[in-house]
């Protein structure tokens, strides 16, 4: 049994006071996935180096922030579906991170035919399996407790200091 290690992230972006996620279709137009970017780790590379080279290789986007602290992993059994490899049972585990980018436009490599940046619970419905759609899940989440730490850092600061509770908005808009 051939087994394969993968890396990738969930790429967001802000939008206005939004945060969109970005989805890529893989497949075929007649048989196809939405996933996030990811791929294949190369002898020597760190996960995080392969996650950076992949979403580059799948989207073009090179402007990509690594958010601290968010790594998730999930592990499956396929049958390949490649000349190459039709029918083979794979084991494969993909690593998935969380970057923030500033980048809207896409590149598509050959391998995919369409992408999307979707809201939270647009993206939730458009992924097309469950570990996505429960890492996803977990990296809204985490964001939004950011934000939240934040909010109650800021608040009891601003008991001491009130001048400083005018510019939370805008702190907000920039956090991510």
């Amino acid at each position: 049994m051939r087994r394969i290690k993968s890396a990738g992230a969930i790429v967001f972006r802000k939008e206005e006071v939004t945060i969109k996620y970005l989805l890529i279709c893989y497949g075929t137009k007649k048989k196809f996935w939405w996933d996030f970017p990811r791929g294949e780790i190369k002898k020597g590379e760190s996960e995080e180096e392969a996650a950076k080279r992949e979403i580059f290789e799948e989207t073009g986007i090179k402007d990509l922030e690594f958010i601290p602290g968010f790594r998730e992993s999930y592990k499956y059994f396929f049958r390949g579906y490649k000349p190459e490899n039709k029918r083979e049972l794979i084991f494969k585990e993909n690593v998935i991170y969380l970057a923030k980018t500033r980048a809207k436009k896409i590149k598509l490599s050959f391998e995919h035919h369409n992408f999307t940046w979707l809201q939270f619970k647009k993206a939730i419905k458009k992924l097309t399996f469950k570990n996505s759609k429960e890492i996803l899940k977990k990296a809204n989440k985490f964001l939004k407790s950011r934000i939240r730490n934040l909010l109650l850092c800021l608040g009891l600061f601003s008991l001491f200091y009130p001048p400083l509770v005018l510019p939370v908005p805008i702190l907000l808009i920039n956090l991510f």
